[in-house]
């Protein structure tokens, strides 16, 4: 049942982006496509991002156990859609709580409301601590994508 609910909610993103509408709702989420470690198909995940310095950065929210995150680990080569963008990159995947708690200050400098209510649905606080963002990013994991 979670594995279907979760496959829904990755079906209106992709639809959007199917029918011309990725410039608008690129400026928060991207498509990544990934290939399956196990089937070798490619696999598409819509993942919100943010783009510093040229290198895209996302986090998974269910830490290294989301398949996606697997599949990046399995092969490091991926495509990505962005706003009106295609193009291959190198993914690195990192576990590191601080780096990891960068990226979601980061997130709250830039979307103060959606990531404040994320981080208010996950258990934290609306305004949180470094301590408590660090906390709460030791359970995440994280990927900068680095175009080719």
């Amino acid at each position: 049942m979670r594995r279907s609910f979760f496959r829904l909610l990755k079906l209106p993103p992709r639809l959007l982006y199917a029918v011309g509408l990725g410039p608008l709702y690129g400026r928060v989420v991207m498509l990544l496509t990934t290939r399956g470690r196990k089937t070798g198909k490619p696999r598409i995940t819509p993942l919100q991002y943010e783009q510093v310095n040229g290198v895209f950065v996302v986090a998974s929210a269910r830490g290294v156990v989301a398949d996606w995150y697997r599949n990046v680990v399995a092969d490091p080569m991926v495509e990505v859609r962005v706003r009106r963008s295609r193009f291959e990159g190198i993914a690195a995947t990192c576990t590191d709580p601080a780096r990891i708690t960068d990226f979601l200050e980061l997130r709250l400098e830039r979307h103060p409301r959606l990531v404040g209510r994320i981080l208010r649905f996950r258990g934290v606080a609306a305004d949180p601590t470094r301590a408590q963002l660090e906390a709460y990013a030791s359970r995440l994991a994280m990927v900068t994508i680095t175009p080719r």
